[in-house]
């Protein structure tokens, strides 16, 4: 509030009416504080989705070979009940699976002795012959049974069951039984007739008229 100043006594001076002082301003609001500035939240990077795919197909002709095993790394064969060790043998059309075992010397085939069986002398030879090699004549029983073929192809696959058979009785004989011939397998067979003619290599009587 303004005091109003009268005049003194005597004057004739013209009452002024009194000035009203401006407001005073207003002081200025105070500026709202400015936020402090939130950190940033971190953001997962976007993987993509992984698509399935089929497995590569290799053809078998790219594909890696086997690796070969040594005939040195093979584990010999333990003897089967009773003590008996096996080989099988072909020849021709005969298969014959023989047993041998330490013994006294016999020789069976088909639940027979061996020259029963075998009537011929050059069979009887030729199916003691790897034992002869490794000095076993009298010292392993050999038990063999043989199916098809004749005589002669059931004696030759004989003797190479009997050489196999005695190579995983003993590893030690497999030398002479190979320089004998008796671990090699004899592919030789009959050979098949030809049409138009009268065998495999025979023909027909020529007539010229």
């Amino acid at each position: 509030m303004t005091e109003e100043k009268t005049p003194e006594p005597g004057t004739d001076a013209p009452l002024i009416p009194p000035v009203e002082a401006a407001p005073d301003p207003a002081p200025p609001a105070a500026a709202a504080p400015e936020p402090s500035p939130q950190p940033e939240a971190p953001v997962a990077p976007v993987v993509p989705a992984e698509v399935p795919t089929a497995p590569a197909m290799v053809a078998p002709e790219l594909a890696a070979p086997p690796i070969p095993t040594l005939a040195s790394e093979k584990k010999p064969r333990s003897p089967t009940h009773g003590g008996y060790t096996w080989g099988t043998g072909r020849r021709k059309t005969a298969i014959a699976r023989v047993r041998v075992r330490a013994g006294s010397g016999q020789f069976k085939v088909n639940k027979r002795e061996a020259d029963i069986h075998f009537v011929r002398e050059v069979d009887r030879k030729a199916i003691r012959a790897p034992l002869e090699a490794a000095n076993l004549l009298s010292k392993l029983d050999v038990f063999v049974n043989v199916v098809g073929g004749g005589t002669t192809g059931q004696a030759g696959a004989i003797v190479l069951g009997i050489a196999r058979a005695i190579s995983n009785f003993d590893s030690q004989y497999m030398q002479s039984l190979r320089d004998g011939g008796f671990l090699t397998r004899d592919s030789r067979r009959v050979e098949r007739k030809k049409y138009g003619q009268r065998g495999a290599r025979r023909r027909f009587q020529f007539s010229k008229r």
